[in-house]
Formats: structure tokens, sequence, C-alpha cells
């Protein structure tokens, strides 16, 4: 029993609460190709990501596992990306702290998928038992060169500045037509 549920149950919880997570999480990324800050979108990535991380702790260890330092590391990356963006509003530096530090916590979320795929999904683990087998160490790769990149066209096409709009400010996200 995990926080009162079945450890079945409570790692379905955690599983869906990742994919999640994940699927949110590529919205919000894909947004700020074209510099939309898609409110309801972002929290709902940020609050399951950072649930994720949390209750990745929960499953009984007897000692520290490399899940629980991607998770210490993930929650230190999705404090700062909720500070960018709730506590300073994106201004100035914060706008690419932010993208930076989103982009990252997603791409935590997704070695740690891809690890699990491995673990879990026959053919897969049929390719790389070990998880250092060159399957497993290609898929890792690429996955990041793909989130560096993806990183690199979200700092530099994501605006989060406010709009003028007649004569007065009206703040980014508050704009009708994002």
């Amino acid at each position: 029993m995990i926080l009162g549920m079945s450890t079945s149950t409570f790692t379905l919880m955690h599983v869906v609460l990742s994919l999640m997570g994940i699927f949110a999480g590529a919205i919000v990324l894909f947004g700020m190709f074209s510099s939309k800050r898609l409110n309801g979108w972002t929290a709902l990535f940020l609050a399951t990501t950072v649930l994720t991380s949390v209750t990745g702790f929960f499953f009984p260890r007897d000692h520290l596992l490399p899940s629980h330092v991607v998770g210490i590391i993930s929650l230190v990356v999705l404090a700062v990306a909720i500070l960018a963006r709730y506590v300073y509003h994106l201004v100035g530096p914060w706008r690419r702290i932010y993208v930076v530090s989103a982009v990252l916590a997603l791409y935590l979320n997704v070695f740690v998928g891809v690890v699990q795929a491995f673990l879990k999904v026959p053919f897969l683990n049929g390719l790389a038992p070990t998880q250092t087998e060159p399957p497993f160490l290609i898929t890792q790769l690429v996955v990041l060169a793909l989130f560096v990149m993806l990183t690199v066209v979200a700092a530099i096409r994501f605006h989060g500045e406010s709009k003028e709009l007649g004569g007065g400010f009206i703040a980014a996200d508050r704009h009708p037509y994002r």
C-alpha cells in the first residue's frame, strides 16, 4: 500500500501523471515556437510533472536510486520554471530561463519514459536488457539531441513580453487572441 492505494493503483496513477505531463509539455513546447504562453496547458504541464516527480519518491526503496536523482533534479528545474513563469513573469532573462528549465523538465520526463519503455516493453527490453547496449544508448542520444535542438528553437522564438494594445499595456497571457 502506498498512500492508501495498492502498489499497482499508485503505479498507474504515477504513469498517467507522467504521460499527461509529457503530452501537455509537448503542447507547451510547440506553443513556444509561435510565442504562445498557453496558460492552461502550461499549468497542467508544470503541475503533472511536479506530481510525477514527487510521487516517484513514494515507491518503496531502501537506498537512493538513479530515478531519485532524476526526480530531485527535475524538482529543482521545475521550481526554476515556476519562478520564472509565475513570479518573474518572463521578464528579461527569465524568459529564456523559463524556456530552458521547462524544456529540460520535459526532457527529464521523456528520459525516464525511455528508460521505462526499455524495461517494460518486451521488444525493447530484448534489444537492451541491461540498458548498456547500443539500441538504448543511441535512443537516449537521439532524444537528447532532439531536445537540445528544440530548446534552442524555443528559446529563439518564444517571446513572453507584454504587448501594447490600444494605448495601454495588457499582459501577453491575457491577450484574447493568444
